[in-house]
């Protein structure tokens, strides 16, 4: 599991583990009235110890696989906040805290760490959505959460440490992996017609009848998610011709345009684009698919296909490929 994650390139945040070194700056960046009144579960004045037990407790919740912390630091690599995902009992969605000091506000780093951690957790995680709850008046998180695509799902009240005696009111907030993948500026949404996206797949069939699906990498769309190989056609380019270059280019394999048939395809409505693609089935090539675009790669049984997170263009196509096999 890859844990440096770097910024785009006009934006100067980035998001590293939390360290155990990080304790002392910890304490100096938190121990803000400002910080902590916004913070459920953040006392004011923040105690030096408490810092040094919650990076403690950090470390052992990322060696254990429940909770994964980071240090939000600026184009100087320096620490400037955090932002975390803990993951619930099903494992299937995380919660998101975050915060970034007073000095470093107004510059941006809080959305690009919320957009930074989100791409980490989709890519990285099995998890389909992301919650995050949010003090009424901090105005600032509630503009960030709504400009990285979260939707407000409802409202309620919490107790926080640092404001003892009132239930304050909060904002709940939820975003899916489709959301943040497809979502787009609301000023460059093409309000006509969606235009049309053809890409061809290809269920790759071994002798005892599993298929091989390849899991998204980070940096791409729908990143953590599984699908069948393929990719986009180029310009006058056959289905199958982009079916035998696209195999060659992420799998490192021959196939000949007479061992790939056409099986089924999809038709799906994303919220930008409509994507169209033909799946072809294979069971003969040359060579052993390997990785060359980081991806990773599972040979699954058709029955196991329904336990493997895939976009919602693919998911159809599972109970056709089961029957079939």
């Amino acid at each position: 599991m890859s844990d440096t994650l770097l910024p785009e390139p006009r934006v100067k945040t980035a998001l590293r583990p939390i360290e155990a070194g990080d304790a002392a700056r910890l304490h100096q960046l938190i121990n803000d009235w400002e910080i902590c009144r916004l913070l459920p579960e953040a006392p004011f004045p923040y105690p030096a110890d408490l810092a040094r037990d919650w990076i403690t407790a950090a470390i052992a919740d990322r060696e254990a696989g429940i909770a994964y912390q980071f240090a939000i630091t600026d184009d100087a690599g320096t620490m400037i906040g955090c932002a975390g995902l803990r993951l619930d009992k099903s494992g299937m969605a995380a919660s998101l805290g975050y915060w970034v000091a007073r000095r470093a506000w107004g510059r941006g780093h809080g959305r690009q760490a919320v957009l930074l951690m989100l791409r980490w957790g989709f890519a990285e995680l099995a998890i389909d959505r992301v919650v995050a709850t949010v003090a009424d008046d901090n105005a600032a998180s509630l503009a960030v959460l709504r400009r990285a695509g979260f939707t407000e799902t409802g409202t309620g009240h919490e107790k926080f440490i640092s404001r003892p005696g009132i239930r304050q009111a909060v904002r709940h907030f939820e975003i899916t992996r489709e959301v943040l993948a497809f979502r787009e500026p609301v000023d460059s949404m093409n309000e006509g017609p969606r235009p049309l996206l053809l890409v061809v797949a290809c269920a790759l069939i071994d002798r005892s009848g599993k298929i091989l699906l390849a899991r998204r990498p980070a940096g791409k769309k729908l990143a953590g998610l599984w699908e069948f190989p393929g990719g986009k056609l180029a310009p006058g380019e056959t289905p199958e011709a982009a079916l035998v270059r696209e195999l060659d280019e992420e799998l490192g394999i021959a196939v000949k345009t007479a061992d790939v048939a056409p099986f089924a395809f999809a038709s799906h409505a994303y919220e930008s684009f409509h994507l169209m693609m033909p799946l072809y089935l294979c069971r003969r090539w040359v060579g052993v698919p390997s990785s060359r675009e980081g991806q990773a790669l599972a040979w699954v049984d058709p029955a196991r296909l329904e336990e493997y997170p895939m976009p919602p263009a693919d998911r159809p196509l599972i109970p056709l490929l089961r029957d079939f096999l």
